[in-house]
């Protein structure tokens, strides 16, 4: 873990240098390039009933935008009894309307509602499960932001807050399966405390997220751990007088804490994920399209008894 932070670090203290030059003005694509990489809200457990995640709150092409983003995830799962027990795949899938609105100066509130279809093979055969996720909104202000016309590197931060809503369906039955995130919802609602810092040089910039999210219980009795996810990302922006293109590259963690049902802890339910990513966006008038893949890089999940695959997400906006 302390190399995961002190890589964070790292991204933080680029910046923090030499003044004097001009910053290029860019399309209403780039008013800003605040992309809210990570996290995202909740992955409960593993990632299995995540509306936001290390996937991202924002575009990086569209500061305010609606749009539309798919997102798979793969993982496979045993339950570790035997040496030779069997391995068996479990896929989520998330097709979710997201938003990110101006309210005043300085505030943006991103939401997103998201539609989970999962499927997992199980010894007695494939199982399915599907319907409307909790729902999340977020709210970020913008604390500091460098005079563009003062300095090389143009600093952004932000802070926020905000809430998982309990609309999706929790099934108490699937507590007791190896991932308990095999679920549409969580049934209670949840805290997020969230950062955002941004340095940026001409047509560069590095994208740092930390968040923290505090789970409670639901009807059922039962609370998924507190949650921290990170995410820095570097980026370059490419802009022809007909369209804009973004290549991304990156790394993700999130950090579970242990789940909870009638207040004792239940084992094997903490971890760990360290991710490498890769994306882009492209853009024309005022439309973008974007696409992103993640893979494990190290990663201790259920002790060891759910091993993610990889995860990857596509994404179609609308600039506002």
């Amino acid at each position: 873990m302390k190399k995961y932070i002190l890589l964070l670090v790292v991204s933080f203290q680029i910046g923090y240098a030499t003044p004097k030059d001009t910053i290029p003005n860019f399309t209403n694509y780039h008013k800003y390039f605040n992309h809210f990489e990570e996290k995202e809200e909740d992955c409960d457990a593993c990632g299995c009933s995540a509306s936001g995640g290390s996937m991202g709150f924002s575009s990086m092409l569209n500061s305010n935008f609606i749009g539309v983003r798919y997102f798979h995830q793969s993982y496979k799962s045993t339950n570790g009894l035997y040496s030779n027990s069997p391995w068996y795949d479990e896929n989520f899938n998330t097709l979710q309307i997201w938003a990110r609105i101006p309210i005043v100066k300085r505030v943006q509130v991103s939401a997103l509602v998201p539609y989970h279809f999962h499927s997992r093979e199980t010894a007695l055969g494939n199982q399915k499960i599907n319907g409307l996720g909790d729902a999340t909104i977020l709210g970020m202000y913008q604390l500091y932001q460098t005079h563009k016309d003062s300095t090389i590197f143009v600093h952004t931060l932000q802070v926020g807050g905000g809430l998982k809503i309990p609309i999706g369906k929790f099934d108490a039955a699937n507590n007791g399966s190896v991932n308990p995130s095999y679920q549409v919802g969580t049934g209670a609602w949840d805290y997020l405390l969230a950062s955002e810092y941004v340095i940026k040089k001409k047509q560069f910039g590095i994208n740092t997220m930390l968040n923290y999210v505090i789970k409670t219980e639901n009807e059922k009795n039962y609370r998924f751990g507190n949650q921290f996810n990170y995410a820095s990302t570097l980026f370059w922006v490419y802009q022809t007088s007909k369209f804009s293109v973004v290549p991304l590259l990156g790394i993700a963690g999130e950090v579970f804490e242990d789940n909870f049902q009638h207040k004792q802890k239940v084992r094997n339910t903490s971890g760990d994920i360290f991710m490498g990513k890769i994306g882009f966006e492209i853009g024309k008038d005022k439309f973008s399209l974007g696409a992103n893949a993640m893979l494990p890089i190290n990663q201790n999940l259920t002790g060891g008894n759910v091993v993610a695959n990889y995860r990857w997400s596509i994404n179609l906006n609308y600039s506002l």
